[in-house]
């Protein structure tokens, strides 16, 4: 169910380092840091976004540049937003990501549901399977469950499953061991799929 990942692409400690100081200027309410920021982190997001993307249903109307673009409104959309650091960055257009992931498959199971679609007759045709919205909504609607009793775990299944991070990118931007992240993974798996059996 849980995805398997592409390879760490590192990125260089010059961008780290002017990504923190234009993280403080955003903070500070200096709108031309947040898009000198954009283009700093721009094709870095674009990346783990495609990564996402690729494992989506054929047909996916969502694009990796549309994920990215709706994802930085929800992040610097709000008055000067507050990012410790780098990682601090990643992690919020994580769950940036996320919530556009589950608004959309919400939208699209609505639809799927007869939420004003005319009924037709499909005999013969092939369609995508909705098993992909929900999956990402019945992973999503446990995720704050667990996040309470297990707040690190979450974090790891927002950047590996919702984002689409590797173990290794996931350890640096939360600042833990790659084996931490693998076992992490690997019990968050176990207690999410657990849970969606259950509900």
């Amino acid at each position: 169910m849980l995805l398997i990942l592409h390879q760490q692409r590192k990125v260089p400690a010059s961008n780290m380092s002017e990504a923190t100081i234009l993280l403080n200027a955003v903070e500070q309410g200096d709108r031309q840091a947040a898009d000198r920021l954009l283009e700093l982190v721009y094709e870095e997001l674009r990346r783990l976004a495609a990564s996402k993307m690729a494992r989506e249903t054929p047909g996916q109307t969502l694009q990796p540049t549309e994920l990215v673009h709706e994802a930085w409104l929800r992040l610097v959309g709000t008055k000067n937003p507050k990012f410790e650091n780098r990682n601090h960055f990643f992690s919020a257009a994580a769950e940036a990501m996320r919530r556009v992931l589950i608004d959309r498959a919400r939208r699209k199971l609505t639809q799927r549901h007869g939420g004003g679609v005319e009924r037709v007759d499909l005999d013969g045709q092939d369609l995508a399977s909705p098993e992909i919205d929900e999956q990402l909504l019945a992973v999503h609607e446990v995720l704050d469950k667990f996040a309470k009793d297990h707040p690190v775990q979450a974090e790891v299944v927002k950047l590996r499953y919702f984002v689409g991070m590797t173990n290794e990118e996931t350890a640096q931007v939360l600042g833990i061991s790659v084996s931490s992240v693998n076992n992490y993974w690997m019990f968050s798996r176990t207690w999410i799929l657990h849970a969606i059996k259950n509900a």
